[in-house]
């Protein structure tokens, strides 16, 4: 939901309900015939894994100094040429900061559908310590706050919430005890996991808030 993007992220609640917004409206319905949201009652929004990552990217370009309406733009034209759904989740994704080029059938294509041949020095848009792709080039799963971390979003476990590496242990559930008055100790004992995992989870949600 839009709270979750906004704390995951780092990112303004009123800017991810825009893009949400302008996405499903430029593209989403045009190109695709659906939608990148769906109600989650109470006026809220839910988004796929995917979409996720997605607004990571339009934040981090704008960190890099691409204008919002060139970032639509670049988005909206990549998903009507080569009808893709979710172009701004693909590793192959490249920017020197100013345009975006994307790698498709082995040729290096610019967002505006030519061929770039100039020799240019790209930015890495993915924090690599962050995502891990799939064989298919898409992210498929994201730690919010780094490999390091045993906090991790995965769309196969827990529906997408944060949940402890390499178990099915939501983190939201370890930090609702903690709040509720539960030692650490006997919160590592009760889901088996080491207390610094524990303490990871009460950080990453502390944090957050």
């Amino acid at each position: 939901m839009v709270p979750d993007i906004s704390s995951l992220l780092n990112i303004p609640k009123h800017k991810v309900r825009r893009y949400l917004s302008v996405w499903d409206e430029r593209m989403g319905q045009p190109f695709f015939e659906d939608t990148f949201t769906w109600s989650a009652g109470k006026g809220s929004k839910a988004v796929s894994f995917l979409t996720l990552i997605e607004l990571q990217t339009v934040f981090r370009l704008q960190e890099l100094g691409m204008k919002p309406r060139d970032i639509l733009k670049a988005r909206e034209n990549i998903a009507r040429d080569f009808h893709i759904a979710h172009p701004f989740a693909s590793e192959n994704l490249l920017s020197d900061g100013r345009k975006l080029w994307v790698y498709l059938q082995d040729a290096l294509v610019s967002t505006d559908g030519r061929k770039q041949m100039n020799i240019v020095e790209f930015v890495e848009l993915f924090a690599k310590d962050k995502l891990v792709f799939g064989s298919d080039g898409l992210a498929e799963r994201f730690y919010p706050s780094g490999r390091q971390s045993k906090i991790v979003v995965d769309p196969h476990h827990q529906f997408g919430q944060p949940v402890i590496d390499g178990t099915n242990v939501m983190a939201a559930s370890i930090f609702s005890m903690y709040q509720s008055g539960e030692q650490v100790e006997q919160i590592s004992r009760l889901y088996d996991l080491k207390i610094e995992w524990v303490n990871e989870a009460i950080q990453f949600y502390k944090q957050a808030a």
